[in-house]
């Protein structure tokens, strides 16, 4: 699978002095291959939740298009984008997500649940192992620290095997070697064949990527190897 923008912005409209309209993405394209890791870093606000949004199907463009293969993410309704969105996108939100009433393994599940589609619970395992949360999988979201609901959140996002991967901040709640271990797996995936998207603050990421972006002002600009 591709993923690519083309010509993309995000405008908002505000009440305020001066100028009302307040553009969060300048003009931006960006082509996200299957088995390649694409990062963008930045600060916060700089723009990068907002083009990872853009890139799931979340957010709607003020202008350009977003596509996976030759299918116009936006040209689709609500609920053709959100069929989509489940069968082909790994989405790892910047926030901690879990159902309080579903045990991790549910929660893991839930992707699957939601359409009908039985027998993934070894591979749930599987994921939650590789995460390093195993243990956990009889234990409900209300009883994991901060880290352990980001894992979480990462073995969800990967239940449906994915051909893209959009990981913002995927990191930000985990220690240095579970760090390093999300990282290795994102890159593992990449070279299986998965397109991934990571958007984070952290330098240490751009050793797992094949190309790194910044992002500063809503401007994407791509950085060269070292």
């Amino acid at each position: 699978m591709i993923l690519r923008t083309e010509n993309v912005t995000r405008q908002y409209f505000r009440q305020g002095k001066g100028t009302n309209v307040f553009t969060a993405l300048q003009e931006t394209s960006l082509t996200i291959p299957g088995g390649k890791l694409i990062e963008v870093m930045g600060r916060s606000g700089s723009g990068k939740s907002t083009l990872l949004n853009l890139c799931a199907g979340l957010l709607e463009p003020t202008a350009g298009k977003v596509f996976l293969d030759d299918t116009d993410l936006y040209a689709l309704d609500d609920r053709e984008r959100s069929k989509l969105r489940n069968e082909s996108f790994g989405v790892i939100p910047q926030g901690q997500t879990g159902l309080r009433s579903l045990t991790v393994l549910e929660n893991v599940l839930l992707p699957c649940e939601m359409y009908g589609i039985s027998g993934q619970e070894e591979y749930a395992l599987e994921l939650l192992e590789r995460v390093g949360i195993a243990e956990l999988s009889n234990t409900y979201p209300s009883e994991l620290s901060g880290g352990e609901m980001r894992r979480l959140s990462i073995a969800r996002a990967l239940i449906r095997k994915p051909g893209v991967l959009l990981a913002d901040e995927p990191t930000g709640d985990l220690d240095d070697e579970n760090t390093h271990i999300v990282l290795g797996m994102f890159r593992r995936f990449a070279e299986e064949g998965m397109a991934v998207l990571l958007v984070t603050h952290e330098t240490e990421a751009a050793e797992y990527a094949d190309e790194v972006y910044r992002m500063e002002k809503g401007v994407l600009t791509r950085q060269d190897a070292e």
